[in-house]
């Protein structure tokens, strides 16, 4: 009898969607053949043919009874083995996990060997080789794809497509299929690179930190395998993020930085220079510098005669998995192309990301989390990146069972349905399996893909650390355990594809070139060099013209201000927008959020692309912005920029999830990537910016100064006392101000609709502009309406930027000011109120100031020079004493009055460990106070302690 056909039967049923209904209605058919359909009963007929198809014909009877029963046990049991067999895996060197095998015992669902042995191979496996005769050996087949030394994850992915996908490719015979022998020399050799490396900065450079690979060497050519496939597949940009675990190894071997380089950063402080050899430079990429195992690189491989291959590993801080954000910012920004209006256009196939992640950081730090996040978001998307867990299960001296409270560290990822493979790191061979999968699954669904590679740690923490105090056990198994290079190079002595002789020639052609390079190093003499930022950051800019015509205003406005006709807008909104056009044409006055939008129009009319993000940035927090509108009629959106007829570039706004350092680290990784792009990122307030502070603090701020990294984003963050208590006031503008040094970023607090409108205008001019940098800006809330800062077309189209603003009306009789009250921001607006209903004021002058960073001393100096009889210089602020800018200003203006014997003082809020007063009723209070006291000759001049 022939064997029957596994497609003709139906197996494929029973692994469908209607599995449920398959088997009930076979249940019917066995009861009453003639109750059923005559074509189902005619399928069933023919199934029983294959389902009996090992079963002798005089057994048939006997088995008739419980058959049926044991059909559903066998899938049952292949299932289970799909799912669980991963805790039977083979998946951790030290052998110091007990496997669990209960889940995949065939007597667990009532079967016997004999049992499965007369079912058809097709029911448990569908996908293995032709050669399996039976069930038993379908099962047995099954269970070593599943608990072998690589191990699966999937049974959290609900797209069927998905499962059915990975479930076929895993159990297809081709997946497994041994590697021809020059691969595994070619193998075999990269790992003998990657421990000779190791072993050589072990043994030149005694107790320095290098945070080792050994117990992950595998990592190494796993990567080699997806960049090379990703690479044939016409991928052009590969970006890599990673913390410090095996950093060193993958910047020599993954994107060949030379080993001189390596060992002149082991060898001088990153912040000196090698001297005096032709052609040498500072080994920094910045001016401060920064450590070894921080360090990137971006550089260009030629591939073919025309191609070229971008590949970049991110520099990184001590803090982890934050690059992760940043990477992904990377290449959106690589698969965006921005030279036509309208959103960008994706090319999903230009690049991606590969981030590497440690096992403590991944399930404990939530940056993570709010990262994973991102992969599927319109407005974040990379079309799938590749997520390493480099796995030594154990964080500094915190072994698993004290770092998460899930079984792998991989299981966070179950959430966002991402597929998971463990594979053990002592395995070369299976690593470039899980590479494989990787490689392939994410280029059909432009999914993430993540592997757990499960190694060990060879040393402790650091190379300074003495592992055995604090983890004896697990590292008295580590000191006898083999390294991977000899448990592999063991494998191929044994099979005969190497010799013991071949074997030491690739180890000792590694060597000397290892100690050569060390030569090259040694012969040049370090030279200590405190170095300083470049004279063009110094130096800073100018005066930049960014005044527009007239006419191109004109034309803004009634584009800005139409949509089709065939669009529903919401009523009161068509209102208001109308308003505004209306107002504009016949006073020419524009808000704040309108003078926003002309900018954006001129500067994509400019062919600079504009990205603009946030929690709400389409509408705008406030109700204010209302770039994309909604037909009320059937939902589409529509935003007038994306249709400028003067738009020569793309412009992207996108809503983004409620997550401040996963989206803030994306898009400063978007600006870095596509520097000539106006990248902002808005934050809902100014005060849940600090839920991203690392991304301030180690990326922003420092960024260029340690890596040479320029950036020229903009931070946009509400900010003022309107009585709305602690978390809806404070931009917290005092933590920017203190990082302020060397021109690092440009910090504005603005008093005029102008004044952004044309500090957006010299920040677009300058991105591609040595001189670029941050730009932090604390926008307005209710100011967003307010006609103290309203504009007119003449200042958006003769005028400038101003770091410094007079209160007009004010100081004109010098010869009378007694008192020069300075401020920034929302109280001089305040102040401005308040004088239409004081008299007698020629005693005082009011100077706003706009721009704090750089602080604008000399444009200062030059107003306090025209008051001959000064006898008071005043800083007034709402926020508390210990907060906003008084203690940045302090110094300055106690200098600039030192030089005529002008004293300082200051008033505003007692110094407060809450920003603001949590009732609107103190508030009120306690800010007429601060007027008042502002407004005053001879009044109260200093605010309580």
């Amino acid at each position: 009898m022939e064997k029957p056909n596994r497609d003709v039967h139906g197996f494929k049923d029973l692994y469908g969607q209607n599995l449920g209904y398959v088997l009930e209605m076979y249940e019917k058919y066995r009861e009453d053949p003639l109750s059923v359909h005559d074509e189902i009963r005619a399928y069933f007929q023919d199934w029983e043919g294959a389902l009996f198809y090992n079963v002798k014909q005089e057994q048939k009877q006997a088995y008739s009874e419980n058959w049926f029963q044991k059909i559903k046990s066998a899938i049952k049991l292949a299932d289970k083995t799909r799912d669980y067999g991963h805790l039977a895996a083979d998946i951790y060197p030290l052998n110091n996990h007990v496997p669990e095998r209960s889940h995949i015992e065939p007597a667990r669902y009532g079967l016997e060997e004999s049992d499965l042995a007369l079912i058809p191979a097709e029911i448990i496996c569908q996908h293995g080789p032709e050669s399996l005769q039976n069930g038993y050996e379908a099962f047995e087949y099954l269970k070593k794809v599943y608990t072998s030394k690589l191990a699966y994850e999937f049974h959290h992915v609900s797209n069927f497509e998905e499962k059915n996908w990975l479930q076929e490719k895993v159990e297809n015979a081709s997946f497994s299929t041994a590697f021809h022998s020059e691969k595994q020399i070619n193998l075999l050799k990269r790992l003998i690179e990657v421990e000779e490396f190791e072993r050589f900065l072990h043994r030149t450079y005694v107790g320095q930190k290098r945070f080792s690979i050994e117990g992950l060497d595998s990592l190494v050519p796993l990567l080699d395998e997806i960049i090379e496939k990703t690479v044939k597949a016409g991928t052009h940009t590969i970006n890599i993020g990673m913390a410090h675990r095996g950093r060193l190894n993958v910047l020599a071997h993954v994107l060949g930085k030379p080993y001189e380089r390596i060992f002149a950063e082991f060898q001088h402080a990153p912040n000196k220079k090698l001297v005096p050899s032709e052609g040498s430079t500072g080994i920094n990429f910045g001016w401060t510098g920064d450590v070894k195992y921080h360090l990137g690189l971006d550089r260009q491989i030629k591939k073919e005669s025309t191609r070229y291959i971008r590949l970049n590993l991110a520099n990184n801080p001590s803090h982890l998995e934050f690059v992760g954000a940043v990477v992904e910012g990377f290449t959106r920004a690589a698969q965006d192309r921005r030279n036509e209006k309208g959103y960008p256009k994706e090319n999903p196939n230009s690049a991606i990301s590969i981030i590497i992640h440690g096992d403590a950081a991944f399930p404990g730090q939530g940056i993570v989390a709010e990262t994973l996040n991102l992969g599927n978001l319109i407005g974040f998307r990379t079309n799938g990146t590749i997520h390493i867990i480099a796995n030594n299960t154990i964080g500094f001296t915190t072994e698993s069972h004290d770092s998460r409270s899930t079984r792998y560290a991989s299981d966070l990822a179950k959430g966002f349905e991402i597929p998971i493979v463990h594979v053990n790191a002592d395995d070369p061979e299976s690593c470039l399996r899980a590479a494989k999968l990787a490689f392939e699954y994410r280029r059909k669904f432009q999914k993430d893909f993540l592997i757990d590679i499960i190694g060990y740690r060879r040393y402790g923490h650091n190379e300074m650390d003495e592992p055995m105090i604090t983890n004896p056990l697990m590292y008295r198994v580590i000191q006898q355990h083999p390294s991977v290079n000899d448990i592999y190079g063991g494998k191929l002595l044994q099979q005969g594809t190497i010799t013991e002789n071949i074997k030491k020639s690739f180890e000792e052609a590694v060597q000397k070139k290892l100690q050569k390079s060390y030569e090259n190093v040694t012969a040049v003499k370090p030279k200590a060099e405190i170095l300083d930022p470049p004279q063009t950051i110094e130096k800073g800019f100018g005066k930049i013209n960014t005044a527009i015509s007239m006419e191109k205003l004109l034309t803004f406005i009634r584009e800005l201000h139409t949509w089709p006709a065939s669009f529903t807008i919401n009523q009161k909104l068509g209102k208001i927008l109308q308003k505004r056009r209306d107002i504009f044409e016949k006073e020419g006055k524009i808000d704040w959020s309108l003078a926003e939008t002309l900018a954006f129009a001129s500067i994509l009319t400019d062919g600079i692309p504009i990205r603009l993000t946030g929690q709400d940035s389409e509408r705008g927090t406030f109700a204010q912005r209302n770039l994309v509108i909604h037909d009320e009629k059937t939902g589409h959106s529509y935003s007038p920029l994306h249709v400028l007829s003067t738009a020569r570039s793309s412009f992207a706004i996108h809503n983004s999830p409620l997550s401040e350092g996963s989206v803030l680290g994306f898009e400063y990784g978007y600006n870095v990537f596509a520097p000539e792009t106006l990248v902002l990122w808005e934050a809902q307030y100014g005060d849940f910016a600090n839920s991203a502070q690392v991304i301030f603090d180690q990326f922003i701020a420092a960024g260029r100064a340690k890596w040479g990294q320029k950036s020229g984003l903009v931070i946009l963050l509400p900010h003022g006392y309107e009585g709305q208590g602690p978390e809806h006031s404070s931009g917290r503008i005092e933590r920017f101000l203190l990082l302020a040094a060397e021109n690092n970023w440009t910090i504005a607090n603005l008093t005029s609709a102008a004044q952004y409108f044309h500090i957006l205008r010299r920040q677009a001019s300058l991105l591609n502009e040595d001189v670029v940098r941050p730009l932090i800006i604390m926008t307005p809330k209710s100011l967003l309406r307010n006609l103290f800062v309203a504009c007119t077309s003449l200042d958006l189209s003769k005028g400038e930027f101003q770091p410094v603003i007079e209160q007009p009306g004010l100081g004109n009789d010098a010869a009378n000011v007694e008192r020069i009250v300075f401020c920034t921001g929302k109280i001089a607006v305040d102040l401005a109120h308040q004088l239409q209903f004081e008299k007698d004021l020629e005693w005082l002058h009011i100077v706003r100031i706009e721009e704090i960073y750089p602080f604008p001393e000399n444009e200062i100096r030059e107003i306090i020079r025209r008051f001959p009889n000064l006898k008071e210089l005043i800083w007034v602020q709402e926020e508390p004493n210990n907060m906003g800018a008084w203690y940045f200003v302090e110094p300055f203006l106690r200098a600039i009055g030192a030089l005529n014997n002008t004293p300082v003082s200051y008033i505003g809020r007692r110094r407060r460990s809450s920003p603001a007063e949590g009732d609107p009723n103190v508030h009120k209070k306690d800010q007429a106070r601060i007027i008042s006291q502002a407004l005053t000759k001879g009044g109260e001049t200093r605010g309580r302690n």
